[in-house]
């Protein structure tokens, strides 16, 4: 049966941009399920099955519908125990944990403050009105005025990355040799700007990147393939 995936898409219907569901499109690769994904505007997201529903990914397999992307990746796990696992075990479970609400805290908190006019800019008109007002809200100032690409914002969220850098100088994913849910969290992150911004947030040098650019190329490059 097929998977149906609701994912939250720019202007352009097949950018499909957002940090919290791309964790969600890799774990379903990873699991090697059929998927079917629904572009779905932020104007959208309380029409989807369900009802009730405040944001995105939401998943709906057969009857059941699950929302949130950490929910949905345990779903996955224990419904799909015959696949490829996503966590490794229960203390890869507790780890993951840690890293989804740090890539989603503290690293999309210091992105957000570097791409969030350039999202709103590729955001349907239809959408826009929401996001200014809640994100202005949420950051007390206009977004051009939220949105800083100085060198010195850049190389303070590189530096931030450093216990991440030195965690890839001794192995190639966050779960070893072969990456695990970990490692979609903080792809979900970094494939934000990449789809949304012009911004150069890391070195090509860095280890980071050749991370990511690895992560890019899992499951038959779908990450890359992505529509920017």
């Amino acid at each position: 049966m097929t998977i149906k995936l609701y994912d939250l898409c720019a202007k352009d219907r097949a950018v499909r941009f957002s940090p919290a569901c791309w964790p969600t499109r890799m774990a379903l690769a990873h699991k090697g399920l059929e998927v079917e994904v629904v572009p779905t505007l932020f104007t959208d997201i309380a029409r989807i099955e369900g009802g009730g529903q405040k944001s995105v990914p939401v998943i709906a397999d057969g009857d059941m519908v699950v929302r949130d992307s950490f929910a949905i990746a345990l779903y996955l796990e224990r419904t799909y125990d015959n696949r490829p696992t996503l966590f490794g075990g229960e203390a890869g479970e507790a780890l993951s944990r840690f890293i989804h609400y740090w890539a989603g805290s503290f690293i999309e908190g210091q992105i957000a403050r570097m791409i969030i006019h350039d999202i709103y800019q590729k955001l349907d008109p239809a959408d826009q009105p929401y996001f200014r007002e809640s994100r202005e809200a949420r950051f007390g100032r206009p977004l051009q005025e939220v949105q800083e690409q100085t060198p010195e914002r850049i190389e303070a969220f590189r530096q931030s990355l450093g216990p991440f850098r030195t965690t890839l100088y001794k192995q190639p994913f966050l779960g070893g040799d072969m990456p695990l849910y970990a490692d979609y969290c903080l792809f979900g992150s970094l494939q934000w700007p990449r789809l949304m911004s012009d911004a150069q947030l890391l070195d090509r040098d860095d280890p980071v990147a050749m991370w990511f650019e690895r992560c890019l190329d899992l499951h038959g490059g779908l990450g890359r393939a992505a529509k920017a």
